[in-house]
């Protein structure tokens, strides 16, 4: 009978350190659409995440703060239209991200 081995915290310390900007489900969510897409307007990135106006802004907000997306709001004709483009800052803490879970994954 294989025995379990019990896991330290050293073991799962990648964790701790994890961004907890992008850790968040819905800020996920939309910067694995950025990374991929690079650029989108509100309303495909509305449909894509399925997350309400008020959500995708709030989401939005942080994600800019932290300097991981720029808002490009403009207007086309005379209606108001928003870009969210993915930051190189962004793609970088992206890849840090995935390269952080893969490892914590691998560690247990």
């Amino acid at each position: 009978m294989a025995t379990i081995e019990k896991k330290t915290s050293d073991d799962i310390q990648s964790l701790t350190s994890i961004d907890k900007i992008i850790h968040e489900p819905a800020r996920l969510n939309i910067l694995a659409h950025l990374y991929v897409i690079e650029s989108a307007d509100f309303l495909f990135m509305m449909r894509q995440t399925e997350l309400t106006f008020g959500n995708l802004s709030a989401h939005m907000s942080k994600l800019e703060t932290a300097g991981y997306i720029k808002i490009i709001k403009e207007f086309v004709g005379k209606k108001p239209h928003t870009m969210l483009k993915i930051t190189g800052k962004g793609k970088q803490a992206f890849d840090d991200y995935k390269k952080q879970m893969k490892q914590f994954f691998n560690e247990i």
